[in-house]
């Protein structure tokens, strides 16, 4: 069945991401993993996203991770698995996520039929997704489907997002977009993160940022005030629609009705995590 143009994007963007996304700014993360002896906050969300891998090194999770600093990996991984297991750490981040959902969207939300029919929905789109060339999706797809609706809408909504993550770095390496060019030129469209998180985040220094403003610059990419030329624009949608094409078997799978009640779902479950402040208020801005 076919879909309408962009709507899986635009669901991925308002409905699935986001969800997924709340438990890295969550302090419920920082203490289900503070009380197995990993305090830093960093480190937690490394080993959170990285866990299902295995007991990996700054070298694996740099290359699917993509737009961390190596340097910065290094200084978290592998020493965090000296402290906690990988199957702790995702045990972990599943109590942080339920935490977070509870905490965020209410207990009548919670144990609403709307939320357990979205999270029907978004498991009904992973049954499409593929494996191959998909290291981190395909890690994550081995982890079990919890049982409570909540949780089965969160684990989806991770599936998801690292299955279109995994093609997203496919369209990256072809549009000849390096780790730094790829956040500078994605917050220069207004959708990334603003220079002092991917500092705190990614590891990268305010002079890193600056190269990679120049390299965007030489190649015709980004003007003299930081915004997108019309040939940065282009590239970005070409990034983007090749994503959506490399990503389009779980929401063709869905079929147009089922995305659309997903993304109505989905959207109102977002918009109720936002406004009880799921995330920083300086999140999104210029690099």
């Amino acid at each position: 069945m076919t879909i309408p143009p962009k709507a899986a994007r635009h669901a991925w963007h308002t409905a699935v991401n986001p969800l997924h996304a709340t438990v890295y700014f969550s302090p419920d993360t920082v203490r289900e993993f503070a009380a197995l002896g990993v305090e830093n906050r960093t480190t937690a969300n490394l080993a959170a996203r990285a866990a299902a891998m295995g007991a990996v090194g700054a070298g694996v999770v740099a290359a699917t991770f993509y737009n961390y600093s190596h340097e910065h990996l290094a200084r978290h991984l592998p020493a965090v698995w000296d402290t906690i297991s990988p199957q702790e750490a995702i045990a972990a981040r599943y109590r942080a996520a339920d935490a977070t959902l509870r905490r965020l969207l209410g207990e009548e939300a919670i144990a609403s039929a709307e939320l357990a029919e979205a999270a029907e929905l978004a498991l009904r789109a992973t049954e499409a997704c593929t494996r191959h060339a998909r290291p981190l999706y395909s890690a994550h797809a081995d982890v079990p489907v919890p049982e409570e609706p909540h949780l089965r809408l969160w684990h989806a909504t991770t599936l998801l997002r690292e299955h279109r993550g995994d093609g997203h770095l496919t369209a990256l390496l072809t549009a000849g977009l390096d780790p730094l060019e790829a956040l500078v030129s994605h917050s220069a469209t207004g959708r990334g993160m603003s220079g002092k998180w991917l500092q705190a985040t990614r590891g990268w220094t305010e002079e890193d940022l600056d190269a990679a403003k120049r390299r965007l610059r030489e190649r015709g990419l980004l003007d003299a005030d930081g915004e997108l030329t019309e040939d940065g624009v282009a590239l970005r949608e070409r990034v983007e629609t090749e994503t959506d094409r490399l990503d389009a078997a779980p929401y063709e799978h869905l079929g147009a009705d089922g995305l659309a009640r997903l993304a109505e779902l989905g959207g109102g479950f977002v918009g109720r995590a936002i406004a009880g402040g799921a995330f920083p208020a300086d999140l999104f801005g210029k690099a």
